[in-house]
């Protein structure tokens, strides 16, 4: 009886496990979508491929309409006429590297953002360059943007009035292209928000760390680099009209700026008040 009993012991113990398997098999079967749930959702995939490929392939969404925006009329008239040959194609296919090579020889455009506006109209939202200076090579002339961006070549008496930036002899100009001027740039672009009381002329680098505005009658502003841009022009702004005789302003150390005389021993000018 003893060995008897001996042997059903392990024949319990095993039994345990198998019931806990079933209750988990049980648990985990409730989470299983039903056979009719999977057909459902294998009827519902097949509509929705045949309806892509169906919008895919017909003019369903075909682009009827490209609307630009944040561009000027002439710029928005070029960008439409480059992308015009989108018109047609399914906008549920468009892939905006097609649309950015179209676009690639419009130097204008600094970023551009599509959106898909079923079902005929692709929207394009272009940021515009803006140009700060014109750079000048001899009897050349370009615009420039503050990214360094040549946008486009001006012809002899059609110049706006920015400050200009002198380039070297052999400096290579493309349109489209960026351009090595230094800081020159930089200085330019910052030059609007400073509101200076005098109109610059020219922006030159003159290497080492010496960038120069130059003023009318051959008044220059000597800003020294580019640290503390800002600050140095709200300083010679003050300062100007309190060195009208002033043949420079040096504002390098915009604590301390100096105005130089060409008859007196330069003077030191408070920028206080």
């Amino acid at each position: 009886m003893a060995e008897k009993g001996r042997r059903r012991a392990p024949a319990r113990v095993q039994a345990l496990p198998i019931a806990e398997r079933r209750q988990r098999i049980e648990r985990a079967a409730r989470w299983l979508p039903s056979a009719r749930s999977v057909a459902v959702g294998c009827i519902v995939l097949a509509l929705a491929g045949g309806a892509y490929l169906i919008a895919l392939k017909t003019s369903v969404f075909a682009v009827q309409r490209i609307e630009v925006e944040g561009a000027p009329p002439a710029l928005a008239a070029q960008i439409r006429t480059a992308l015009a040959p989108l018109q047609g194609a399914s906008l549920v296919s468009f892939g905006r590297s097609d649309a950015d090579r179209r676009l690639a020889d419009i130097p204008q455009i600094a970023s551009v953002h599509y959106d898909r506006d079923f079902p005929h109209t692709l929207r394009v939202e272009v940021t515009v360059e803006k140009a700060v200076a014109v750079l000048r090579k001899a009897s050349d002339a370009w615009l420039v943007s503050a990214t360094g961006r040549v946008l486009q070549t001006l012809q002899p008496g059609s110049y706006p009035p920015l400050p200009r930036i002198w380039l070297a002899a052999e400096t290579d100009v493309s349109v489209g292209a960026s351009v090595e001027t230094g800081d020159a740039v930089t200085v330019a672009a910052a030059l609007p928000a400073a509101h200076l009381p005098a109109h610059v002329l020219a922006v030159r680098d003159d290497g080492h760390g010496q960038l120069v505005l130059q003023l009318a009658r051959g008044k220059e502003i000597r800003l020294g680099d580019l640290t503390n841009l800002a600050v140095k022009l709200a300083v010679a702004a003050v300062v100007l009209p309190r060195a009208r005789d002033a043949l420079y302003v040096d504002v390098s150390v915009p604590t301390r700026p100096v105005a130089g005389y060409s008859t007196t021993a330069n003077a030191q000018v408070s920028g206080q008040g």
